[in-house]
């Protein structure tokens, strides 16, 4: 009879189908669809709504969700609340029955796993056992508590597969185990019942007096289903604010916290790629900050060096640079190079497109006075490298300019090519500026396409307005880029392509211009050798052959100044493409100005429209466990 009764859940589906009248939510469809059906000859977007609605899935659908509503307005209780007990009696009952056909099944279908989990799972409902029931306080415990201390309390928590994200410590003044840490997203911080500093007592009953941090861990594992702490209450508890500010940043390093032996504890710590966003929870400590990747499903967070540490670290391993080959600084480098005529060399001749006023070299005796002045300026260097930039999310909308494209890379490296290749490919997106010069306007060229020719006195006042990005003098003329040039082209609606030296970023680092920086880097020497042994370039005016192939002392000038461009201005690149094959540099940068040009959230420097929050911290010390 029992069986009978749990096997009639299936027609009663059948009858909602067939025999349940029109109401509540499929009453309120007629109207809808006499009203779309009117216009399906003129609109697309009633078409298919009309067709969605006729839909009879949908229909369906809609019925026994009024058939389950009706059903719980009746407030229905269980008719039993053991079927799991009843049905393993009748079980027993049918073995001991003669053995026909009809019950042989019957007995086969009670014994399988999918039925006596549904009874078990019927159950659970009717008992409402939807919970994991938490062990009894024991007898007595509530008397002794009150014996002991005044403040004391018990936390039982159910175990999951995950740890229960806190960090442990022995206090050396007491004596006693304490809560050192703990993780944002965790089991112990979402249960909001233990906090830092709290004094843990037992462990499963098991008192820990005496017993060192390590001695706790295996504690922990005593019951397989939950973990009962007796706890003393840090009287300095205050619960966190809800309205604090979200704090993103771009780590501008590698982490690996499997080869950080100072990390306070493995288990609890996050490994984070150079580039990558984090959302920093917690800089409470001044060491070690929490944080977790944003977008990352875990939300629990896990230890990262703060930004006070990491700057520490770096301070302390720049003596080994004193052992490190030095590099070409071009802030020392003399005398601008010439603008040449791309189409000398392509034969493609793109107006505006030239050299970008790079300083350029003097032969090899300039070269080695260069090395001698960048060691000096190396050596004694203070600048702090930057570690962490705090980021904000910002999503371009349709109507908004598009944002600079900065291009920057040591010379040879494709700089040009790669700019090139974008006005070509589609020159009624991409633009570049057009250069400013002092010099008397030659026959062949056109004002405002080739140069914008102007007086000493017009430029030299708008270098003193810092209107230029860059610019320099050259056999007694000035010629440089100015920001109104730039201006000019992004209010035309296009995509401004810029060559720069990085050291001149700053002047366009603003939210004025949202600047994206491409680094073209160089690939190993070993592939230079190869893909660029006779591939020409264009040298300094100096030089007695303007266009020659790259030697091998090229090749290794390109990677040093590539490496001191990123040791210097690393922090200020979006994004790194090593130029070993042009089309694949090529169709990766195209591929990357499509993604900003997008409405998708990207995230650019906070210091463009405001200021980095402040934050109080303070030091646990060192930890000695993660529970």
């Amino acid at each position: 009879m029992y069986a009978t009764q749990l096997l009639l859940v299936c027609p009663g589906i059948k009858a909602c189908r067939d025999t349940l009248p029109l109401s509540g939510v499929c009453t309120l469809l007629s109207p809808v669809m006499s009203g779309t059906e009117s216009h399906t000859d003129r609109e697309e977007d009633y078409v298919f709504l009309h067709s969605m609605l006729v839909e009879k899935k949908l229909h369906l659908l809609f019925r026994i969700h009024e058939r389950l509503k009706d059903f719980e307005k009746r407030s229905p209780v269980p008719v039993q609340e053991q079927a799991t007990s009843l049905a393993s009696d009748l079980l027993e009952e049918l073995i001991h029955q003669e053995r026909r056909a009809e019950v042989k099944e019957l007995a086969d279908l009670f014994s399988t796993s999918h039925f006596k989990s549904l009874l078990f799972v019927h159950d659970a409902v009717a008992q409402g056992d939807f919970e994991p029931a938490l062990p009894q306080i024991p007898d007595g415990v509530l008397e002794e508590e009150e014996e002991e201390e005044d403040s004391i309390k018990i936390v039982s928590l159910v175990k999951t597969k995950e740890p229960l994200g806190a960090t442990i410590k022995r206090d050396e003044s007491t004596g006693a185990i304490v809560v050192a840490r703990i993780m944002r997203g965790g089991a112990a911080d979402k249960s909001g019942l233990i906090h830092e500093g709290d004094e843990l007592k037992e462990v499963n009953g098991v008192s820990l007096e005496d017993k060192k941090p390590s001695e706790v861990i295996p504690l922990l594992a005593s019951n397989p289903r939950e973990v009962t702490f007796k706890i003393i209450p840090a009287f300095n508890n205050e619960e966190a604010s809800t309205n604090k500010k979200k704090l993103f940043v771009r780590t501008l390093f590698d982490y690996d916290p499997t080869e950080d032996p100072s990390i306070p504890c493995k288990d609890a710590a996050m490994a984070f790629k150079k580039g990558d966003v984090l959302q920093i929870v917690s800089t409470d400590d001044d060491s070690w900050w929490q944080a977790c990747h944003h977008g990352d499903s875990i939300t629990r967070a896990g230890l990262i060096p703060s930004q006070q540490l990491q700057e520490r670290r770096i301070a302390l391993q720049r003596p080994k640079a004193l052992f490190k080959s030095p590099r070409i600084n071009p802030a020392y480098e003399e005398e601008v190079t010439d603008d040449v005529d791309y189409g000398a060399i392509t034969g493609i001749h793109i107006a505006g497109l030239r050299r970008s006023f790079r300083l350029g070299r003097k032969g090899s005796q300039a070269r080695e006075a260069v090395r001698s002045r960048r060691w000096s300026a190396g050596v004694n260097d203070s600048v702090c490298t930057p570690t962490y930039i705090e980021v904000i999310p910002y999503c371009r909308e349709p109507k908004d300019r598009y944002r600079l494209v900065l291009l920057v890379g040591p010379s040879g490296v494709g700089v040009n090519e790669l700019k090139r290749r974008l006005l070509i490919s589609d020159p009624d997106h991409y633009s570049v500026t057009v250069p400013h010069t002092t010099r008397e306007k030659r026959q062949q060229e056109k004002e405002g396409m080739d140069y914008r020719f102007v007086s000493v006195q017009m430029f030299e006042e708008d270098i003193l307005s810092h209107r230029f990005i860059e610019y320099g003098k050259h056999r007694g003329h000035y010629y440089g880029t100015s920001l109104d040039s730039v201006l000019q082209v992004i209010a035309e609606g296009k995509v401004c392509i810029l060559d720069v030296h990085p050291s001149n970023i700053k002047h366009v680092y603003t939210f004025e211009f949202k600047p994206y920086v491409v680094f073209v880097k160089p690939p190993r020497i070993e592939e230079l050798r190869l893909t660029r042994r006779r591939a020409k370039f264009v040298c300094d005016g100096g030089e007695k052959n303007p266009v020659r192939t790259f030697s091998e002392e090229d090749f290794q000038d390109m990677i040093d100044s590539a490496e001191s461009m990123e040791s210097q201005y690393g922090h200020l690149f979006d994004k790194v493409i090593v130029n070993g094959d042009i089309v694949v540099a090529f169709r990766e940068l195209k591929a990357n100005l499509k993604k900003v040009e997008g409405t998708d959230v990207q995230w650019i420097p906070a210091e463009w429209i405001c200021s980095s929050p402040t934050t109080t911290k303070r030091d646990f010390g060192p930890f000695s466990g993660w529970i």
